[in-house]
């Protein structure tokens, strides 16, 4: 009696076959999916601040203070804690006062987030970045 030789090959079949299902699935689920457009902001936009603004600097290392340039432009520290109260008191007798927050390059976006979300806590409506012009 002869002996049956094993065979050493794949068969790929049943892989095309679920290939095809997912490629279909896929072409089916992709208009579904909805995806948002992110506007990057460019410094050669906004050339100047405003002359009026409330500045809230951040250092690096991570201390705030606040320049009121609409009332002489004295800087004064302030504390994360009092940085809400401190942005409703200025921003009292103007709702429409720009606020911009300053952050130095080494400070980390997660403070500047922080600070931008103190900002609207405080109901300002005018929120920006100010960013030094790259000289083009």
């Amino acid at each position: 009696m002869r002996q049956r030789r094993l065979k050493n090959e794949i068969n790929v079949v049943p892989y095309i076959d679920v290939m095809l299902v997912l490629l279909v699935i896929f072409m089916v689920a992709t208009p579904m999916m909805t995806t948002s457009a992110v506007d990057v902001p460019t410094v050669d936009k906004a050339s100047t601040a405003p002359a009026k603004a409330l500045e809230v600097v951040i250092r690096a290392d991570q201390s705030l203070s606040l320049i009121d340039r609409a009332r002489g432009g004295q800087e004064e520290s302030v504390s994360r804690a009092d940085l809400k109260q401190r942005l409703r008191d200025l921003t009292e007798r103007d709702p429409e006062q720009p606020v911009l927050i300053v952050g130095d390059k080494q400070v980390r976006y997660e403070a500047v987030l922080a600070v931008m979300d103190e900002a609207k806590k405080a109901q300002v409506k005018r929120v920006s970045l100010l960013t030094q012009s790259s000289g083009k």
